[in-house]
């Protein structure tokens, strides 16, 4: 599976870190594809790395504002011309995405595939990662918008709030009978 990673490019703590090496660990076991930014540093290094470390193939896809931080030594690299072809480049190279922790920009990304999702412009599972708890008040808000008729399918349609990498990557690798695509 080619699998796409939306994550923070920043220096992190331990308790974002590691649950990010433990599924770039599973990804390359398994014999997935990252599929990612492209970036070498931060969060989205620490990835890029496990999935390296492990056998996994990288596929990144930068910007060209961005291009002196993309990894040299990926098995593939695009360099986008700006944020919105970089986006649909991650999205059509994927059969699946996964939000780990990041900020404006990796909410920017899950946004918008989340609304192509809502609107049937694709149907790949999308997983939300939420490690150490981060996107708690998120997942709030997605149970106030189903509650309140604001999605017009069933947030469990829309994506999968995994607690753990393991539960991730099992829910990804269940395929299209038990992940909704």
């Amino acid at each position: 599976m080619n699998i796409c990673v939306f994550l923070s490019a920043a220096d992190l703590d331990e308790r974002y870190t590691e649950p990010a090496r433990h599924f770039a660990g599973l990804l390359g076991k398994r014999g997935h594809t990252l599929v990612w930014g492209g970036s070498d540093v931060g969060l989205m290094k620490v990835v890029a790395d496990g999935v390296q470390e492990h056998g996994g193939r990288l596929v990144g896809v930068s910007v060209t504002f961005l291009a002196d931080k993309a990894r040299a030594g990926a098995d593939e690299m695009v360099v986008a011309r700006d944020l919105a072809e970089r986006k649909a480049e991650l999205l059509g190279r994927s059969d699946a995405v996964v939000i780990m922790v990041g900020g404006t920009g990796t909410l920017d990304e899950a946004t918008e595939i989340l609304e192509l999702k809502k609107h049937g412009l694709h149907t790949k599972p999308v997983v939300l990662l939420n490690s150490a708890g981060y996107y708690d008040g998120l997942r709030e808000q997605f149970r106030r918008m189903e509650a309140e008729g604001f999605l017009p399918l069933p947030l469990t349609e829309l994506m999968f709030f995994a607690d753990d990498p393991v539960a991730a990557m099992t829910y990804l690798e269940a395929g299209p009978d038990a992940a909704v695509r």
